[in-house]
């Protein structure tokens, strides 16, 4: 028995050798080796954390028996359907999953409703009162005739915003223009389910709105973004609608809210100081001043948020920021959650305003609706939303928000109108 086991031992040790020669003989099959050992090692450490995590959900699911609790497994179950139509791809399923998923919170208690949690889902996401849906009007409606205005938004979930701000604008094109029918399109599908989903309300997103001005026999199509600029959601936008441009007779699509972006920071128009003017005097009238020099001469400053992109249109916040100096506002900068361009980020305009001198913060957003981005990450009390951010810093009396959107402004609106009557003539 004894020297079974040595040979054994030995005819293990022999292969071993053997098999470290035929791979030390070829260098490309010792990197193989190696590489597929690193993809193993790699693979492995994936599949550990998964089961992990999944683990660790597990636990997290039971109860003090040890066994599976009923509400975190009902919670879970909507977090899931929520996150399932968190997406910005429409499907034949989506309406339904819609449905499903609002059906599956109405079911739960109020203290499983607390319970959701998921990548994208929280009780929020159903549970938040965001304004009354009814006040709005999803401009969806057929009997459109020859000819058409298409006011494209990105979109928001925010009831209250939506109606005030993106209806707003709606609304102030279509009495400017009562010989055209105005509809809707969103480029955000993830809000589009939200608010289906949500309040019932039904929006179209571009091919929807497009199809539906196809089957409607429209001739003359004109089509006026509400964005900002001619960042990504308009080349986006752009791209659709070019493939249904032999659909119509006419197709035109209308400048976004500040024109032409240029070439650089310096590069200013006729649109982007209308707008530094308009939205720099709502700010000054709701902060109770009779002049941004009073408002500067009482140590305040006006910052407006943006959004902030990667796109190379991001160069027109670094021209708005110079369209206020132009004008004179040396209180009011310019800044982006995004932090694109970097001067932008919160940080650095913190630095600006201490920098300046100004004691007293107004925060507002540079943007159409008043939605996510202004009530969490300009308003909101995380740590990391702007108004903590400059609380934080120390170096301010106060600290202040103004939570409106540039839509419900009226000179904004005026604005709009006028860009799609240029190209409406």
């Amino acid at each position: 028995m004894k020297n079974k086991v040595i040979a054994v031992m030995l005819s293990v040790v022999m292969a071993a050798f053997c098999l470290a020669g035929c791979n030390g003989s070829d260098a490309n099959g010792a990197s193989s080796n190696a590489e597929v050992s690193g993809e193993v090692s790699e693979n492995a450490e994936e599949s550990n954390a998964e089961a992990s995590a999944q683990e660790e959900s597990k636990e997290e699911s039971l109860n003090d028996e040890g066994m599976i609790d009923p509400d975190v497994a009902a919670a879970d179950e909507v977090a899931k359907l929520i996150d399932a139509i968190y997406v910005q791809t429409r499907t034949e399923e989506t309406d339904q999953q819609c449905i499903d998923a609002k059906k599956a919170w109405d079911a739960l208690t109020d203290a499983q409703k607390e319970l959701v949690s998921g990548e994208e889902a929280d009780p929020d996401y159903f549970g938040r009162d965001t304004g009354d849906a009814s006040l709005d009007d999803p401009r969806n409606q057929d009997e459109i005739g020859e000819n058409e205005i298409l006011v494209v938004s990105f979109g928001t979930s925010f009831n209250g915003s939506r109606a005030e701000d993106i209806k707003g604008i709606e609304d102030a094109i279509a009495k400017a223009y009562p010989d055209w029918s105005v509809r809707r399109a969103f480029t955000a599908q993830i809000i589009i389910n939200h608010v289906q989903a949500r309040d019932g309300e039904a929006i179209d997103n571009v091919e929807q709105a497009l199809d539906r001005a196809v089957a409607n026999n429209v001739k003359n199509l004109v089509v006026q973004p509400t964005h900002l600029m001619h960042g990504a959601e308009y080349d986006e936008m752009k791209e659709i609608l070019d493939s249904y441009n032999d659909k119509f007779e006419s197709v035109a699509i209308a400048e976004p809210l500040l024109g032409e972006v240029g070439s650089d920071a310096t590069v200013i128009n006729e649109d982007k100081k209308a707008v530094a003017v308009a939205i720099t005097e709502e700010a000054i009238k709701a902060a109770g001043y009779d002049s941004v020099d009073a408002a500067s001469e009482d140590g305040v400053a006006f910052v407006f948020m943006g959004h902030g992109t990667s796109h190379t249109a991001k160069v027109s916040y670094s021209q708005m920021q110079t369209q206020m100096n132009e004008l004179g506002y040396k209180n009011v900068f310019i800044g982006t959650v995004e932090g694109e361009p970097e001067e932008t980020a919160c940080e650095n305009v913190i630095e600006s305003v201490m920098n300046a001198g100004y004691k007293k913060v107004i925060l507002r957003p540079l943007m159409v609706v008043a939605g996510d981005h202004a009530n969490n990450d300009m308003a909101g009390d995380d740590d990391d939303s702007w108004k903590s951010m400059f609380v934080a810093s120390g170096a301010f009396d106060s600290v202040d928000v103004q939570i409106k959107g540039l839509g419900g402004i009226e000179a904004i609106q005026a604005l709009y109108v006028a860009h799609t009557g240029k190209v409406i003539k």
